[in-house]
């Protein structure tokens, strides 16, 4: 993937070589085409969209190096599929985020590191080591680049209150707004209303991912009636489900601005999309790990 090929550059060693394809059944197979015998392997993998697939060929990858004596194995996972099931929130449901969680333990890794989880207490899910990186660096050095005037910065929710919070705080202390919402069901929410003083500013809305864009859409379409003069969204992951790309591109947004922690295909792009990238911070986070230096450092 470009991410990483941008990542060896950056550390500047090659990719490894390695053999990956689907039996006529569907079965992934995988083979690394070097010795990686007593070598320290980082296996560069965003559980993204085919979901299930992407899972599968990194549980088969770690499995791979661990039967080649590979003398330890990271997995970096740039996006964490399934972090949203990270709780019970009815009967008889599964906690999928603890079961993938297990499953790269099981397989193999050594050490994850993961970027912007969906929620923090996922780092509590693993049994080995697991560094928790975050995107927003690359964001704020886009954002304060613009020097955009009269700054508010919006969590689109409560429960990212904390997000934002922390955003504001490196964006000059910019003051905060919360959108009140009420989710109906999965991929559906309802805006109520605007805590907080929008009136004549530039508001940057601030999530972890962007799927359906569902409640960005909605909080920004109410930012713009309460009188915000532009509307920025930003977020680490853009995993774009329909309808995503006809609501972010409608109009309602001045910007849309992710990185390439997940692939953004060439069909999704819109005039309003700017996409970063995050392959020299996780390539630092790659060294800093394997020199056994700080990586908390990076994003005080």
């Amino acid at each position: 993937m470009p991410l990483a090929q941008e990542i060896s550059r950056y550390l500047g060693i090659e990719l490894g070589p390695m053999v990956r394809k689907n039996f006529a059944d569907g079965e992934v197979y995988v083979q690394v085409q070097e010795s990686i015998r007593g070598c320290d392997v980082y296996l560069i993998q965003p559980t993204c969209r085919p979901v299930n697939d992407h899972l599968t060929e990194l549980l088969i990858m770690i499995d791979a190096c661990r039967r080649a004596s590979a003398r330890q194995i990271t997995a970096v996972m740039p996006y964490y599929g399934y972090a949203r099931a990270d709780r019970k929130t009815a009967g008889r449901e599964s906690i999928t985020a603890k079961l993938v969680a297990n499953l790269i333990v099981q397989s193999g890794a050594d050490r994850v590191i993961a970027m912007d989880l969906h929620s923090a207490q996922i780092q509590g899910y693993f049994d080995i080591p697991c560094d928790h990186v975050y995107g927003s660096p690359v964001l704020f050095d886009y954002l304060n680049e613009k020097k955009l005037p009269d700054l508010v910065v919006v969590s689109p929710d409560v429960g990212g209150v904390a997000r934002a919070r922390a955003f504001a705080k490196k964006l000059g202390d910019a003051p905060l707004a919360i959108i009140d919402k009420r989710r109906q069901s999965h991929n559906v929410a309802e805006v109520m209303n605007v805590i907080g003083d929008v009136s004549g500013k530039t508001a940057v809305i601030v999530d972890d991912m962007i799927d359906t864009a569902g409640t960005i859409y909605e909080a920004a379409k109410l930012l713009r009636k309460e009188g915000a003069r532009q509307v920025y969204a930003c977020a680490t992951h853009a995993i774009f489900s329909p309808p995503a790309i006809d609501r972010l591109s409608s109009g309602v947004f001045e910007e849309v601005i992710v990185t390439n922690s997940t692939p953004v295909r060439q069909e999704n792009y819109f005039p309003q999309l700017r996409v970063l990238s995050v392959a020299d911070l996780l390539g630092e986070t790659i060294w800093r790990v394997h020199e056994d230096t700080s990586v908390s450092s990076m994003f005080r």
